[in-house]
């Protein structure tokens, strides 16, 4: 059956992206198409203070594209090499925490240690961060996204964990979204499944596969990759018939999988 995904593909150096992989050891093929573009901003900032490690508890990162900014610092050879000689070593003295685990394996390619890539939510992020540190503590770093949920630094702030944020990369809707969500319904016509990814991914894109599934949209199996996206899908009063137990591709494709295994229920979404 024909699956659609509406996240950003992985970057081709990669490799294929895992949940079309997964997707297809349960015989369903699945289609991505990206739903937001990403502009980075404050690099220079980022710069001064992934380079000034003493003055920090550790670093937070919740997003595979707030360690692609970390990454984009680095590019200067120079700034690589002070980087790999010093800098990532007195990171690994403080605690490195992520969600999830694409980005745990993102801040690994980088020399650092993550926390947390079991996590999954950051609220469940939180938790670790609260148990963990002391009130006494510099300020963690949080690199972060211009629509963050905030989840996380209230919890920090009313437990009196310091943090200091910084948006380094801002998000908008991608350009050619609708463009390619009415290709992809003219040449499959409806999927048996649409997953979706964010908050924002439900926001940019709900009113048109609404429109372009017509009388088919009660058909479709609606899956969430987490509990803050399906709560963002319940909202928009979407039935959702799925939520991956782990944020990864592995949990999602069977969730799907199950789904699509039960008949159609015919109720409104």
């Amino acid at each position: 059956m024909h699956v659609l995904l509406l996240k950003e593909p992985r970057d081709v150096e990669s490799g294929p992206d895992p949940y079309i992989k997964d997707l297809a050891t349960h015989g369903h093929k699945a289609t991505l198409i990206p739903v937001l573009s990403f502009k980075f901003v404050s690099l220079n900032t980022l710069s001064d203070k992934l380079f000034q490690p003493e003055k920090y508890g550790g670093l937070v990162f919740t997003s595979p594209r707030a360690v692609e900014a970390v990454k984009m610092c680095l590019e200067a050879e120079e700034r690589r090499e002070e980087w790999n000689s010093s800098i990532k070593e007195k990171w690994n003295s403080s605690s490195i925490y992520v969600v999830g685990k694409a980005t745990a394996a993102l801040v690994g390619n980088l020399g650092l240690k993550a926390l947390g890539e079991d996590t999954g939510t950051a609220d469940v992020l939180s938790r670790l961060i609260i148990e963990r540190e002391d009130t006494n503590i510099l300020p963690l770093f949080f690199p972060c996204g211009s629509i963050k949920r905030e989840v996380l630094p209230t919890a920090l702030k009313s437990n009196g964990v310091p943090l200091e944020t910084l948006t380094v990369y801002q998000t908008a809707e991608h350009p050619d979204l609708e463009k390619n969500l009415k290709n992809y319904f003219t040449e499959q016509g409806a999927p048996a499944s649409v997953a979706f990814f964010s908050p924002s991914g439900v926001k940019f894109c709900l009113e048109v596969v609404r429109r372009l599934s017509g009388d088919r949209l009660t058909q479709i199996k609606f899956a969430a990759i987490g509990p803050t996206t399906r709560d963002a899908m319940a909202a928009e009063g979407l039935r959702v018939c799925c939520t991956a137990e782990k944020p990864t591709a592995e949990h999602l494709a069977a969730a799907i999988a199950k789904a699509l295994q039960q008949p159609p229920t015919g109720r409104s979404a």
